[in-house]
C-alpha cells in the first residue's frame, strides 16, 4: 500500500469544482474514477484544498493510497490516458506514509488574470476576467502594500467552510501589467474561502476610481464586507502552486528523450 501524490492540472470551466459532489462532474470524482478503472479498488483522493466551479489549476497537489504495482512514471501515464483532456496529471510521485496534500500544506500561490480593452476579446473567456475601464495601477499598488502582511482579513472572504481564524499572512499580493491586461499574484499562508477573487475585486474597484486605495485599511480594522470590493469572477482564477515543508516534485520532469522543450522551471 503505497502513499502517491499528485501534481494536477486542470481546465475548472469544464467541471463542478474540485471537491466530489452528487449529480455534478467534479476533478477530484473523475480522477477517482481513473484510479478505479486501473487499481481495480475504489481510491479516495485528497486534494490540497476545494477550488471552485470554473476556477483552473496549474499545481494543485493531491495524494490518495493505493496497491499498486504500477511505478510512478507509468501510473502518470495510465492516469492521463484514461481522464479527460481538461485534467492532466503532470508528476506523481510516491511519498512517505503519513504525507497528506492539504493537511501538510504551508502556503498557497494565486494567479488571478484580467484583460483590458474596449471590447470584450473573443477567445479565452472562461480563462480570463475583463474589463473596458481605464485603471490607475499606482493606486491599485498602493491598496496592495495595505493589504500585505498579517493581517484579519474578515472582510474579504465571504462564507463558507468555518474557520478557526480569519487571520492569514499574505505574502505576497503583486500587480504585472502587460500590454493587454493584467496578472495578479497572491501567495499565503492560507486564503478564505473566495478572498483571492475578493482581493482583486478591490484591487478593480481601486484601480476604477470607486474608492481610494487607504478604504482597504479600514476594511482590515473593522472587518466589514461593504468597505471591500465585489467577488471577481472564477474564470480568472489559478492555483498556482501549493507549498509544503519538504520539497515536493523537485527536479525538472525528464522524459526518455530529456526534458521538453527548450526549458523548465
Amino acid at each position: 500500500m503505497r502513499n502517491v501524490r499528485l501534481l494536477v492540472a486542470y481546465d475548472g470551466s469544464k467541471f463542478f469544482g474540485w471537491q466530489r459532489q452528487d449529480g455534478f462532474e467534479s476533478v477530484q470524482q473523475r480522477i477517482e474514477e481513473a484510479l478505479h478503472a486501473l487499481v481495480g479498488e475504489r481510491v479516495i483522493v485528497q486534494g490540497s484544498g476545494r477550488t471552485d466551479t470554473g476556477v483552473h489549476a496549474l499545481g494543485q497537489v493531491a495524494h490518495f493510497h493505493a496497491d499498486t504495482p504500477l511505478a510512478d512514471d507509468r501510473l502518470r501515464h495510465a492516469l492521463n490516458g484514461t481522464l479527460p483532456p481538461a485534467i492532466r496529471i503532470r508528476r506523481v510521485e510516491t511519498c512517505a506514509p503519513d504525507f497528506h496534500a492539504r493537511f501538510d500544506a504551508i502556503g498557497k500561490r494565486y494567479l488571478y488574470l484580467v484583460a483590458t480593452s474596449r471590447f470584450q476579446p473573443p477567445f479565452a473567456r472562461e480563462f480570463l476576467h475583463w474589463t473596458y475601464e481605464p485603471l490607475d495601477l499606482r493606486a491599485m499598488r498602493a491598496a496592495a502594500g495595505f493589504l500585505q502582511g498579517k493581517h484579519d482579513f474578515k472582510a474579504f472572504g465571504n462564507t463558507g467552510s468555518p474557520r478557526k481564524t480569519t487571520v492569514r499572512t499574505l505574502r505576497a499580493l503583486r500587480i504585472l501589467p502587460h500590454q493587454r491586461g493584467f496578472g495578479v499574484i497572491a501567495e499565503a499562508d492560507g486564503f478564505l474561502y473566495n478572498m483571492v477573487r475578493t482581493l482583486v475585486g478591490t484591487l478593480i474597484e481601486v484601480g476604477r476610481g470607486r474608492f481610494p486605495p487607504e478604504q482597504v485599511r479600514a476594511a482590515l480594522e473593522t472587518g466589514e464586507r461593504t468597505l471591500a470590493g465585489p467577488t471577481a469572477p472564477a474564470c480568472g482564477l489559478y492555483l498556482l502552486r501549493v507549498r509544503y515543508p519538504e520539497n515536493v516534485f523537485p527536479g525538472p520532469d525528464r522524459g526518455p528523450r530529456g526534458v521538453p522543450g527548450l526549458f523548465q522551471v
